[in-house]
């Protein structure tokens, strides 16, 4: 029995994350406490030596309390760095316990829905969101429930003094609620032009060389300036916003701590407190508005992830997809296909309508038919990459995500019709990065690919790194290299889209031979094609249509009825594909 969790399950669970790290958060709203306790130091320093001190002219005293408040103002300082580094630690144990499955479902979320931008938003919610738990912005809100307390202090000082710093901090709290209502749409706005900005710049690097070779680099990099443009006016908006802010804070608190100082005065020359009182009332003060005043300084960094959490949030509403508790056996001896139709994620337009077919152990399928006819549409289908709205996909009766994704993955081979390989060693692409593969299992598939020569005549042979997207191989290269990654470890089902569109003589007959071995061995292979060539190893032919099968059966059969249909009367049938004689 397997008992796994499903990565969106786990997801559910986010707003839990804090909760695990109560250990964490309490030691953190202790030492805050202390601090707070500890920044009373300076206030009670100044009331002693004004009213003890000086009229006694106790020098004694004076060392006595100033050994006192010192031993304090290390122990604050200490408390200070430890707090720093907890809330550093929470921020890490945030990311820790989100990353893994924010990745995966982000990752994910294609196959799912439509995205906007590059995709990749949900990484920086996470960032944003560390970030801000890593910094002294939170320290803010833990000191906060302390400004009543100082408040009650200067009650009992004396009446007026209390109503005083009350005044205060209502005045600087309601600053606060004003610098949230600003910083929400500007912050939200930085942000989505900073997704645009990455998205054009992602695009632009990876079609550079069309760009370079036809002359419209400096059009798509124009586009770039103008959002970059658009990006640094947001930021700098939302910036000013919340500086503004946080410098009307800063002055208040000021005039604030002046006018305590002034009140203080008058009651000291009415002879109803103490010099004393009057310095100690100030300080007392400004401790007590400073988690308002570092709370609307770090505000637009706490709507940013605000904000960010909330979309998080939204990530781990997604339906759960638990991992099946049953291992499966290999599957060995059909493909089922009943009714599928299939919608391009977040579309609400079917590409294929109510496929159905059904292969058995050792047969080769070609799919052919006019461009955007849903060929590779149902090749996705049939891996697992998109799931059908209607009918199923099934190997052996049991349809796919009755596997465990890798487990499934073992079964299927598929060659894209954009071929991705991925930065590292041929050996390692080849191997789908498997840590624990045979050089045997390697070997077996470059040769059962026809690409085992190629490869030993580069430079480092199976240990030559092709670089991202394997820019260092050519398209054929990349081709054959994606054909050998889709037949390693001899899986049942092997899907191939258009594997011979970058392929010369000696790829194509190599390919034919990979298909025969495939169907020999008793897999099952499908393929996509417009060449002919692709097509002499397999014994069923499908044409497709309009997102429709049109004809379905032996390749000698399904090839002339389909030619003798798509001839208008009184002409030459005319081929739906080339002969192997006519160029391409």
């Amino acid at each position: 029995m397997r008992h796994a969790q499903g990565v969106n399950s786990r997801l559910v669970s986010l707003s839990a994350v804090l909760t695990g790290a109560k250990s964490t958060l309490t030691a953190i709203a202790l030492s805050s406490g202390i601090i707070n306790i500890l920044a009373l130091t300076g206030s009670f320093f100044m009331l002693q030596v004004y009213d003890r001190v000086i009229p006694s002219k106790s020098m004694p005293t004076l060392v006595g309390l100033v050994i006192v408040a010192g031993v304090l103002y290390v122990f604050h300082g200490i408390l200070e760095v430890i707090r720093g580094r907890l809330l550093t630690r929470l921020g890490w144990l945030a990311d820790r316990r989100m990353s893994g499955p924010i990745f995966d479902a982000t990752m994910r979320l294609p196959l799912k829905a439509k995205l906007e931008g590059d995709g990749l938003q949900t990484l920086r919610d996470l960032d944003q969101v560390r970030a801000f738990m890593s910094g002294m912005g939170p320290a803010a809100f833990f000191d906060l429930p302390w400004m009543p307390i100082y408040v009650g202090i200067s009650f009992l000082f004396h009446p007026w003094i209390g109503v005083f710093a009350l005044a205060s901090a209502v005045l600087l709290s309601l600053l606060a609620i004003i610098a949230d209502l600003r910083a929400k749409e500007p912050v939200a706005a930085v942000s989505r032009k900073a997704a645009e900005r990455t998205a054009i710049s992602q695009t632009i690097r990876q079609n550079i060389e069309v760009l370079w070779a036809m002359g419209f680099y400096e059009r798509l990099a124009a586009r770039w300036y103008r959002t970059n443009d658009a990006y640094l006016a947001e930021q700098v908006s939302a910036s000013d916003r919340s500086s503004g802010l946080s410098s009307v804070s800063k002055v208040m608190r000021m005039i604030a701590q002046s006018g305590m100082l002034a009140l203080g005065a008058v009651l000291v020359l009415q002879q109803e407190t103490t010099g004393g009182i009057m310095i100690a009332s100030s300080i007392l003060l400004s401790r007590s508005l400073a988690p308002v005043e570092l709370a609307i300084a770090h505000w637009k960094g706490f709507v940013g992830a605000r904000q960010s959490w909330a979309r998080l949030k939204r990530l781990a509403s997604l339906p759960p997809e638990d991992a099946p508790a049953v291992s499966l056996p290999a599957p060995s001896k059909t493909l089922t296909v009943r009714g599928v139709s299939i919608f391009a994620p977040g579309d609400q337009t079917p590409i294929v309508h109510d496929a159905s077919f059904a292969l058995r152990a050792g047969d080769g399928l070609g799919i052919i038919g006019p461009s955007a006819s849903g060929k590779s549409t149902l090749l996705r289908a049939l891996v697992g990459i998109w799931s059908p709205v209607r009918g199923d996909v099934r190997l052996d009766g049991a349809t796919l995500d009755q596997w465990p994704l890798a487990e499934r993955g073992r079964h299927i081979g598929f060659l894209p019709q954009s071929v991705s390989l991925f930065d590292g060693t041929i050996a390692e692409n080849i191997a789908r990065f498997d840590p624990q593969a045979s050089s045997e299992a390697v070997l077996k598939a470059a040769e059962a690919a026809g690409v085992h020569e190629l490869i030993v005549q580069m430079p480092d042979g199976y240990d030559t790194q092709i670089g991202d997207q394997g820019m260092f191989l050519s398209s054929g290269q990349r081709q054959r290299i994606g054909l050998a990654r889709a037949l390693y470890g001899d899986p049942f089902l092997v899907v191939l889209d258009e594997p011979n569109s970058n392929l010369d003589s000696d790829g194509e007959v190599a390919l034919t031979a990979a298909i025969a071995d495939v169907r020999s061995r008793g897999g099952i292979v499908i393929i996509v094609a417009h060449r002919p060539n692709a097509l002499l190893a397999v014994d069923k032919v499908m044409a497709m249509g309009n997102g429709r099968i049109q004809a379905f059966g032996p390749k000698d059969e399904v090839l002339q009825q389909v030619t003798r249909q798509a001839a208008p009367p009184g002409q030459r049938p005319v081929r739906l594909i080339a002969s192997q004689d006519e160029p391409q």
